[in-house]
């Protein structure tokens, strides 16, 4: 039985509607799905229908969020995928998802049998819905395949202008309706890129140019990904294009400029903070997406252990006196800040911030931009802050001492200040303030706690997979944890990990990002140790007595509850 006939035995058509059915398959080559919903017969009826016919090939149901990777959709070319109605979904423990609209058609069958000779890989089909074909056909000409049409466009527009002008304009000169108009090819190229990394939840796009080519890398999850790759004669028109976005100079070359804007992509509101750098084949290009609509973590989802959390909560009901988060750069510490606003009782109490950017709009706290090139700095900023009867004040980055003394003095006079600082652990902290000019007798009265954290990626929960830990993690999570007390230690005892599989559209197994900690809390010993050794190495002695973890340790709890992996806090 055919399935055209299922159709006809389960009466959604009739005999002669299935003789017209076939015909005008052979005719057309249209599939049948596509047939049928012509003549008004639901897309649930038709998939209900193929579910029954073909029991023994499982449904496959696309997420149409989701943006299939190039490196995926390389392994059937577009032409075969439109022709025989079958596309790559997944690479699933080394076999290729196929998703086929007629899993019975012997002749794509065929095709998928030489694809899959000939890339050494074994395939499994699932049943697609002509709906959800047809949504990742779309894939195919994503990003990549409106750069490429938008670049033919600049090309013909750059021949014409040759021609007419005989030569006199060289390839990499440019015109300005090239650039401004939004319906310019360029523009095109631009809008796409940016699109493309709205839609890969990507952190950063860097436009870099080459001695040959221009490279477009998207930052996901904190690794750098290779995206595009451009003909190095446009360079100069993307970067105008950017720069014209960002309102700084199109003529200024030779030294980095920094610009920002803002626009609605995919339906998000997104910032755009631009930095432009000189280097020796030409300016590199950098931007930075900051989500508008995107809210502030409850203190509950950052992360924080159970342990943390308290230690957390008890530090911010303080009414006055100063809590540092530290990290690299990129290490999530402006979002822990946030959080830590959201905690705070901002109806009776006055809250006021100085950022550089305003990364998330806080409702209730007074943000306020600080502008270093007209003079509006942290420190000027932070002096008028204080006429304005603060009760807690944010300051985005503790960098010099002017900021750090004022900050210092602010928590000493019966405010509460939370901000951020440049180091790299919780221990250290003491000794970098000490060096920007603090004098060590303020710090103990006025540092509450220090937050030090660091990120890293987070296994897919369908990717998840449970094992026996390995003789070199085991020596690992010894080697990290020796000094900590047998109590502690208990936690460590885990006899299994976690491992990320490749899964879906994901190769990696790895989804999001999230923040490992360490919590360093001021006691009366700490604060001495201050006065007369404030080296990390004496404090960090001295904080190991008691319960402090490092954010390495919070790393491996955090894998062996399979939140993370072993390989992400090896990395630390």
């Amino acid at each position: 039985m055919s399935l055209v006939e299922e159709f006809v035995k389960k009466k959604i058509i009739d005999v002669n509607e299935a003789v017209s059915v076939e015909k005008e398959m052979v005719s057309s080559e249209k599939t049948l799905d596509k047939i049928l919903l012509s003549m008004d017969v639901s897309s649930s009826k038709i998939m209900e229908t193929k579910k029954e016919f073909f029991l023994d090939i499982p449904v496959f149901f696309y997420d149409e969020t989701v943006t299939i990777p190039k490196t995926i959709l390389d392994y059937i070319p577009e032409d075969s995928a439109k022709r025989y109605h079958m596309v790559p979904l997944a690479v699933e423990e080394g076999e290729l998802i196929i998703g086929m609209v007629n899993p019975g058609d012997l002749t794509a069958k065929t095709v998928l049998q030489f694809i899959s000779s000939k890339i050494e890989m074994s395939y499994k089909i699932n049943l697609i819905s002509q709906e959800h074909y047809d949504h990742v056909l779309t894939n195919y000409s994503g990003v990549i395949g409106e750069v490429s049409k938008a670049l033919g466009e600049y090309s013909t527009a750059q021949e014409r202008e040759l021609k007419k002008l005989r030569g006199e304009i060289g390839g990499d000169d440019i015109d300005d309706s090239d650039i401004i108009r939004e319906d310019a090819p360029i523009a095109k190229i631009v809008s796409n890129i940016i699109k493309g990394a709205a839609g890969g939840r990507a952190s950063d796009i860097h436009l870099e140019i080459t001695e040959k080519e221009i490279l477009v890398r998207y930052r996901v999850d904190g690794i750098l990904e290779k995206s595009l790759v451009l003909p190095r004669n446009i360079h100069r028109a993307i970067v105008a294009r950017v720069k014209i976005l960002s309102g700084i100079k199109i003529d200024e070359r030779r030294r980095p400029q920094d610009g920002r804007f803002s626009g609605a992509f995919l339906g998000r509101k997104i910032d755009f903070r631009v930095s432009t750098f000189p280097t020796y084949y030409g300016e590199k290009v950098v931007l930075r997406l900051l989500e508008q609509d995107r809210g502030a973590l409850p203190i509950e989802k950052v992360g924080f252990t159970k342990s943390n959390l308290e230690k957390i909560k008890k530090a911010i009901a303080n009414s006055f006196g100063m809590i540092l988060v530290c990290g690299p750069t990129g290490s999530g510490k402006t979002n822990t800040l946030y959080s830590l606003l959201n905690e705070v009782d901002k109806q009776q109490k006055n809250v006021v911030s100085l950022e550089n950017p305003i990364e998330l709009n806080i409702q209730g706290v007074s943000q306020s931009q600080v502008r270093p090139d007209i003079g509006y700095t942290f420190a000027t900023g932070l002096k008028s802050i204080l006429r304005q009867d603060p009760d807690i004040i944010m300051v985005g980055e503790i960098r010099d001492e002017e900021t750090a003394k004022l900050a210092i003095g602010a928590s000493l006079t019966g405010h509460l200040v939370l901000s951020t600082i440049h180091t790299n652990t919780a221990a250290d902290v003491p000794q970098r303030l000490i060096d920007m000019g603090v004098e060590s007798y303020l710090i103990g009265p006025t540092l509450i706690a220090v937050i030090g954290q660091r990120l890293v990626r987070t296994i897919n929960p369908e990717a998840k997979m449970e094992e026996p830990i390995s003789e070199e993690v085991r020596m690992f999570i010894d080697s990290k944890i020796s000094d900590l007390s047998p109590k502690l230690k208990e936690k460590f005892a885990g006899k299994n990990m976690y491992v990320a599989k490749s899964v879906k559209n994901n190769e990696s197994g790895m989804k999001g990002r999230t923040a490992v900690f360490e919590i360093l809390e001021m006691t009366d010993k700490i604060k001495r140790l201050i006065l007369t050794d404030p080296s990390s190495l004496s404090i960090y002695d001295e904080v190991r007595k008691n319960d402090f973890t490092t954010f390495v340790e919070d790393g491996i709890l955090k894998a062996l509850d399979g939140v993370t992996t072993f390989d992400e806090v090896m990395r630390l």
